[in-house]
């Protein structure tokens, strides 16, 4: 299934897409849920399917605003530098561990809506990545059995002020400007996606392709970075693990090629779809 969260008529639901409409979830909130997040933490994608079975009135696609896929996790976990690729054009030595910063959640947007150019900087780059959504709390879980432990998979735009994330060793204040961070359209559920080491990402700036890999180019795969976040914290229901970008990024480019208002920026994943946001001055 692919599922939504989004707002129609002036109201937050969640939903299931069917074609070019939607499923709105949200008369059925006691039986699933109110919010995607708690559909997931519910255990309710056996429910979901059985509705959507039945039920056939849809909301048509453009008249939904779509919201981030899990507009409030608990915790939005990022893996850094952990595409052999983008280790090789920062000059990196290869990592021994993941390396981990986090965002937070009122720095994300959602597809369709505009990934904001901050007024303190002119250096916004894009990073296309594969985000992962915790299905249920997960603890000192080993990576052979982590996967068991996703609720689905995303597109996700990690958005990066380069200088404010260059100011010192920690890449906390690049990465959580408001409304930096892409992230949709959708979550597509894992019985779709059995295996995320083989999909295809693609990232586009006004239609030209920037970056491109396979997810087998991580250097510490899906199932490495659960069993490592799930160590040093508890893992819950819509949690968000970001797991990092591949080269390409504007930042190493010579000359560097940042986003500037007007640009439209793609995060293309085989088997997921596409996200899609325009670039506009704060």
């Amino acid at each position: 299934m692919k599922l939504l969260s989004f707002e129609h008529a002036g109201k937050t639901s969640f939903g299931v897409l069917r074609g070019d409409g939607v499923l709105d979830l949200g008369p059925y909130a006691s039986d699933v849920g109110h919010t995607l997040q708690e559909a997931i933490a519910n255990g309710a994608f056996g429910a979901i399917a059985t509705i959507a079975e039945r039920e056939t009135a849809l909301i048509p696609l453009d008249q939904v605003r779509f919201l981030p896929v899990i507009p409030a996790p608990g915790k939005i976990l990022c893996v850094g530098i952990n595409y052999a690729s983008h280790v090789k054009e920062t000059g990196r030595e290869m990592p021994k561990h993941p390396m981990f910063f986090t965002r937070f959640a009122d720095s994300q947007v959602a597809h369709g809506q505009p990934i904001i150019r901050p007024r303190a900087s002119q250096k916004l780059d894009f990073e296309g990545e594969l985000a992962v959504v915790i299905g249920r709390t997960a603890r000192h879980v080993s990576s052979e059995n982590a996967l068991e432990f996703v609720a689905g998979y995303s597109c996700y735009n990690d958005g990066s002020v380069r200088d404010w994330q260059k100011h010192t060793i920690q890449f906390t204040p690049g990465k959580n400007f408001p409304q930096t961070g892409g992230f949709g359209p959708w979550l597509v559920t894992t019985d779709e996606i059995p295996d995320p080491s083989k999909l295809s990402l693609t990232t586009r700036l006004n239609g030209e392709v920037v970056q491109a890999a396979t997810t087998d180019d991580l250097i510490f795969s899906v199932g490495d970075v659960i069993a490592y976040c799930s160590t040093f914290t508890e893992l819950h229901a819509g949690d968000v693990i970001i797991t990092g970008t591949t080269g390409g990024v504007g930042a190493f480019r010579e000359p560097p090629l940042w986003m500037k208002p007007g640009d439209v920026v793609e995060v293309e994943i085989s088997g997921i779809g596409t996200l899609r946001n325009s670039i506009k001055d704060e």
